[in-house]
């Protein structure tokens, strides 16, 4: 994505100070939590319920590099929230609260800081926390949104990302690579002409506005022995969930949504998008065998779609096939933020 900074400049009335823009429209969304005083303290805090540990994670967006200049307002501000919840979710955790860094390289009118709000307000609803603090800053460099989000498991309950052993089994959840294949779409409007303006519109949409797998938390800590979330690429962080053991991954198993699944058809080449092309923000998990109907009657239960793409094996590579075994090359891996590429 080219590196530049978000239209948050125009004709409408540019906010003047700090305390104007937390006041008016950040601090509305702390929904009168104890902890948060209203963003007028220099720190938060949060009681966690007896019986559960905390759980903290941490991932900004940029603009330039996770969003477009063009994005709304809007979007940006619920993916900034989703992309952390997403985390969370990998960890069988329930959002409770997020702090918000804003780095601005200008002034932002107060009608784009009221549409990013209305955003976040939109997000943290959905998913079930609130604003208890951060800071606002300006920057010489573009827009940066770093959110810190902290949840709750029951205590041990932790679900790591290592714990993947030879014969569990990886599902994914929701459909893969719809993300990757909505970025093309959003960044040109020519990209995948055979597509529907509906299914067009679809992909548009995951990219944009991530759906993270809250639901599946129970499902999670019942049954799973390590999962993550898939934002670099399938392939890429399937690798990190087996921890050096392989699985070979049938290419029609990977679920598809039917825009993705049209999308394919029509152009074959974008096989690799599915397969590397990051931001899908759904899970892996290993399952042990034992587990394995269970997890799938839980994850049923939870409401949320799962695929079973497999075994894990100590005895083979990590590989992707077509349904006569034969090895599919490819030569994305997966998202690497140090050379801003796919590996």
């Amino acid at each position: 994505m080219p590196p530049a900074p978000p239209k948050m400049s125009g004709s409408g009335d540019r906010i003047a100070n700090e305390t104007d823009l937390i006041q008016t429209y950040l601090a509305p969304l702390t929904g009168g939590a104890d902890g948060a005083f209203g963003l007028r303290d220099d720190a938060a805090f949060i009681s966690p319920e007896p019986g559960t540990d905390l759980v903290v994670t941490s991932d900004p967006i940029i603009a330039g590099v996770h969003f477009y200049p063009t994005d709304t307002a809007a979007d940006v501000a619920w993916k900034a929230l989703a992309v952390n919840a997403s985390d969370l979710a990998a960890k069988g955790a329930r959002p409770l609260a997020y702090t918000l860094n804003l780095a601005f390289p200008e002034p932002p009118t107060r009608e784009w800081m009221s549409d990013f709000a209305d955003g976040l307000r939109a997000a943290q609803d959905s998913f079930g926390c609130r604003l208890i603090g951060g800071d606002t800053d300006m920057t010489p460099g573009p827009l940066s949104i770093g959110v810190t989000i902290i949840g709750a498991v029951p205590s041990g309950k932790f679900v790591r990302r290592q714990g993947a052993a030879s014969g569990d089994h990886v599902f994914a959840t929701g459909t893969i690579g719809d993300s990757a294949l909505g970025l093309r779409v959003h960044a040109d409007p020519l990209a995948l002409p055979d597509l529907t303006v509906e299914e067009r519109a679809f992909l548009e949409g995951r990219y944009l506005r991530p759906t993270p797998r809250l639901a599946l938390g129970e499902a999670l800590r019942a049954h799973a022995s390590a999962a993550l979330d898939i934002s670099d690429g399938l392939m890429k962080d399937l690798a990190r969930l087996a921890g050096g053991l392989g699985l070979m991954l049938n290419v029609d198993l990977i679920p598809l949504s039917k825009a993705a699944a049209a999308a394919r058809t029509n152009e074959p080449a974008v096989t690799e998008d599915i397969l590397g092309g990051g931001d899908d923000y759904e899970l892996l998990v290993a399952v042990p065998p034992a587990a394995v109907v269970d997890f799938k009657n839980a994850a049923e239960t939870a409401g949320v779609k799962v695929c079973d793409l497999g075994a894990l094996d100590a005895n083979i590579p990590l590989q992707v096939v077509n349904s006569d075994g034969t090895p599919i090359p490819f030569e994305r891996l997966g998202y690497d933020h140090f050379s801003r590429s796919a590996q």
